[in-house]
């Protein structure tokens, strides 16, 4: 297999994947628990707004197991991972539906801290909202991650105010980043969410999002195409063809773009995306994960490109 170019690759990967950061970090491959507390967002209950974002199916929270307690869900996944990979693997516990910072700090602390007594679990991500980031909520995320390793994923999407308020999502850019800013002053690590193709966007636009991305410098960020799933308000819109989709080439060639804008040391812990396949209506290519990893692979390599080559950092 030819090396990569790339300084922050151990194969022939021409951008930074988690599991090289894992592997530099920990040592081994590091799984994820998947786990739904139960909780709301405010986009849902009509604090902020009703539905949810357009794509939104329930919060997000493929693959959990909600009709159980949360240590129970973790003891599950522990089960599920340990019969894959041995009882030497490590994870962490990822609080992945709905909006995982809005209930009061007390039932956060509960929740949070009991994972932790677990000792395959070597650190917590908490998926949320940039406007449901309030002061105590704040503290007690720094009170975390001096205690284990902690990731808060973020919903940025896209940069573009028309676009925010095509998919609903009740709060603008400039609210998410002063959520990140407030996560980035406490010095916890923070992964921002970016969807490639949501309705009205070109490619200049998703490409301005990256270059608007890349001057916050993340840690880390998820990069994934548009799905559109069963029961949404996007699935309506699919089918009333008010909405075109990216095709696969046309992804790849973005994700492309985007890699060589963003900083070399921000890690891409997603490329592409999963979405539920029994209640995925487009687009069909997407379900070929190998196949659009291997595209992406191979377009790097042909223009000789990486993560970070137009990157300018900020001064």
């Amino acid at each position: 297999m030819k090396r990569s170019p790339f300084e922050y690759s151990n194969d022939n990967k021409r951008y930074h994947t988690l599991n090289y950061h894992n592997l530099i970090k920990y040592g081994q491959k590091i799984h994820k628990a998947v786990l739904d507390c139960g909780f709301t967002c405010p986009n849902i209950d009509g604090t902020k707004g009703r539905g949810g974002c357009i794509f939104c199916d329930g919060g997000s929270g493929y693959f959990t197991h909600g009709e159980l307690d949360v240590m129970s869900q973790l003891k599950s996944e522990e089960k599920r991972i340990f019969s894959k990979y041995g009882d030497s693997a490590r994870f962490i516990a990822y609080f992945q539906a709905n909006t995982n910072t809005y209930a009061p700090v007390s039932k956060l602390r509960e929740i949070y801290c009991s994972v932790l007594n677990d000792p395959s679990v070597c650190g917590i991500s908490v998926g949320t909202r940039a406007d449901c980031l309030p002061d105590d909520v704040i503290g007690l995320l720094s009170d975390i991650s001096r205690k284990t390793d902690l990731t808060v994923e973020l919903g940025m999407q896209s940069c573009h105010e028309k676009t925010i308020d095509i998919i609903n999502r009740c709060y603008t850019h400039d609210e998410f980043l002063k959520g990140f800013r407030k996560l980035k002053s406490n010095g916890i690590r923070t992964c921002i969410h970016v969807i490639n193709g949501l309705p009205g966007e070109d490619a200049e636009m998703m490409i301005k999002t990256a270059a608007e991305l890349a001057k916050l410098s993340p840690d880390a960020v998820k990069l994934q195409m548009l799905h559109v799933i069963k029961g949404t308000t996007l699935a309506d819109m699919f089918q009333k063809r008010d909405i075109r989709l990216l095709e696969r080439d046309e992804y790849i060639d973005i994700i492309v773009k985007q890699l060589e804008l963003l900083p070399p040391q921000t890690v891409i812990e997603r490329i592409t995306g999963d979405g539920d396949k029994s209640k995925l209506l487009a687009p069909s290519w997407s379900a070929d994960k190998i196949s659009v990893l291997g595209g992406i692979d191979k377009r790097l390599a042909e223009l000789d490109t990486w993560q970070g080559k137009n990157y300018k950092k900020q001064v």
